[in-house]
């Protein structure tokens, strides 16, 4: 494991023979037209236009792979020594596959212009290197192919995802993040700051102890974060509706039905009862503008609605919480 970190026990680049290079350009290739195709199938479903690209820039490194694997069978026979990236140290690295699998489009492309980039810095270091002419020449073209005219992957989004394809990528992209993040936090924040305000005022003013009123608020906050979680796991799987992975949605409603319910019981460890509850009231009317905004900006929501909806209702459970408190 210590060597994995450090590096040792790799190769440094310049003790590598022209077999060497030839070997590790090749299996290079082969990564890389993996990484691509699997890109491609990441994308297919809802980005078909981007999802072409990768599969060009697949057939573009399987042609380079042969290419090398021609002149090494002529210089070193049929037999490729194995050597990979991860034995030569300082050697480009690549993500791996897991890390990048919730990359937007827009990231992906670029993961694909900077494995463009290292490619050609490669390359035109081996061409450097390299003492055969027919080796140096092929290694320098390959250079002069990944760095012509820009990264592969810009060229190539310029044929296949013109303005109009890439505006509608990104409107598919920005519901899809509205589907699996945006409404189940935003239904978690209006649950979590509406539903605890009853026991968190009530528990308040019915004994005017800013502790016992924080243990309350942080009982009911984390209860209902933990019963809005699961819920929103169970009941829908996405493959039907398309609102994404049910543990990304239950996280995403679980974490913020919890914050909204913490936002107005914190204050309740500040020791002072009345100076505690003013923070807290004015934090509400915080937290009730700021559902109001995220349900006007991502759900498009008229201002007039999301403001009667959210403040209504939570005055309503704020008067209840209050009127019970003070009975």
């Amino acid at each position: 494991m210590l060597s994995r970190i450090t590096g040792a026990g790799r190769r440094s680049f310049s003790s590598l023979s022209e077999q060497e290079i030839l070997a590790l350009a090749i299996s290079s290739e082969e990564d890389d037209g993996r990484i691509y195709l699997a890109y491609a199938d990441a994308l297919r479903d809802n980005y078909p236009a981007s999802a072409e690209i990768f599969e060009e820039m697949a057939r573009e490194e399987n042609e380079h792979r042969r290419r090398l694997i021609d002149l090494y069978r002529k210089r070193f026979g049929e037999r490729i020594i194995l050597i990979r990236r991860e034995h030569v140290r300082g050697y480009m690295e690549r993500r791996p596959l897991w890390l990048t699998k919730n990359m937007s489009v827009e990231n992906i492309r670029d993961e694909a212009e900077r494995m463009e980039r290292q490619a050609w810095r490669f390359y035109l270091e081996a061409a450097r290197t390299a003492q055969d002419a027919a080796t140096r020449k092929l290694l320098g073209d390959l250079a002069a192919e990944e760095r012509e005219h820009g990264s592969m992957a810009h060229r190539l989004a310029e044929t296949h995802t013109p303005q109009d394809v890439r505006k509608k990528e990104a409107g598919i992209e920005r519901r899809q993040m509205i589907l699996t993040y945006i409404q189940p936090g935003l239904a978690g924040l209006m649950d979590g700051s509406v539903s605890t305000l009853a026991p968190i005022f009530a528990a308040a003013f019915a004994t005017g102890d800013t502790w016992q009123t924080f243990l309350v608020g942080l009982a009911a906050s984390i209860g209902a974060g933990i019963s809005m979680g699961f819920t929103e796991v169970a009941s829908d799987d996405g493959v039907i509706s398309g609102r994404g992975a049910p543990i990304k949605r239950g996280l995403a409603t679980g974490i913020m039905t919890t914050v909204g319910g913490l936002g107005h019981a914190l204050p309740y460890l500040i020791p002072h009862f009345a100076l505690a509850t003013t923070i807290a009231i004015a934090l509400v009317f915080v937290e009730l503008w700021v559902i109001s905004w995220i349900q006007h900006r991502f759900m498009e929501t008229p201002w007039s609605r999301a403001i009667l909806q959210v403040v209504l209702g939570g005055a309503l459970v704020f008067a209840a919480g209050i009127l019970i408190g003070t009975a």
